[in-house]
């Protein structure tokens, strides 16, 4: 068996509404790259991306979830062993802010206990159109005691923050972390990053990333929904 080209791997969840640019935050980070095209998530999609981080390799597995409500079913069931969840909105919609009650508790509902949770308002970069001042950010965030920052995937501002924030504070949950360990250095370790789109039966537990058969880990194959919700697989 090959040996792992990693230390740790986290599982990491991106919630929000339709069309806050959560996609856009997985892609700028994993790829450095931003779509000026708006194509709505369909049921999950995923990005994996190691990074060092206090002398660790960390894998990073992120999940993507489509913010309709007729996926609510299917998305729910990914946040059962997440690790870390970032919670977006728009700063431009306000209906996306005020939805970020909703989000709170669906993850209190179907989250585990001690997740770590951070709240990214997005599109900083649009100022002239901002509806959600950053002190309505700040103030939802520290009434739930949770970090928070404002964002752009299209001018990338604190796009790399957040994932190394949100995968610093769950290293430093874990049992046994070493002491006296450098503080974060933002360096990718991975060049690209694999991809796919997966909807699946929750108790594959998303693909079963956690079994010691790593040579699946690139995941080559994927599964969609089609917008009837039938499923079927693709190579």
């Amino acid at each position: 068996m090959a040996k792992k080209q990693y230390d740790l791997l986290f599982k990491l969840l991106l919630i929000g509404d339709s069309g806050v640019g959560k996609t856009c935050i997985l892609y700028r980070f994993s790829d450095d790259a931003f779509n000026t095209t708006f194509i709505s998530t369909i049921g999950i999609d995923f990005k994996i991306k190691t990074i060092e981080l206090k002398g660790k390799k960390i894998k990073l597995q992120i999940w993507d979830t489509a913010g309709q409500e007729r996926f609510h079913t299917i998305t729910t069931s990914y946040y059962r062993g997440a690790m870390g969840i970032m919670l977006v909105y728009d700063i431009t919609n306000a209906k996306s802010f005020d939805n970020i009650a909703k989000w709170l508790r669906n993850i209190d509902e179907h989250a585990s206990e001690d997740v770590e949770k951070m709240l990214l308002g997005n599109k900083c970069d649009m100022a002239d159109r901002r509806v959600v001042s950053r002190e309505r950010g700040e103030k939802i965030a520290n009434d739930h005691g949770i970090r928070f920052l404002e964002t752009s995937a299209k001018a990338n501002i604190q796009i790399d923050k957040a994932f190394y924030d949100l995968a610093e504070a769950i290293l430093d949950k874990m049992p046994n972390k070493e002491e006296g360990a450098k503080q974060p250095t933002i360096r990718p370790v991975d060049s690209g990053a694999s991809t796919g789109r997966a909807v699946t039966d929750p108790v594959c537990d998303a693909f079963r990333y956690h079994s010691s058969r790593e040579q699946h880990l690139d995941l080559r194959s994927s599964v969609h929904i089609s917008q009837f919700g039938a499923l079927f697989t693709a190579v």
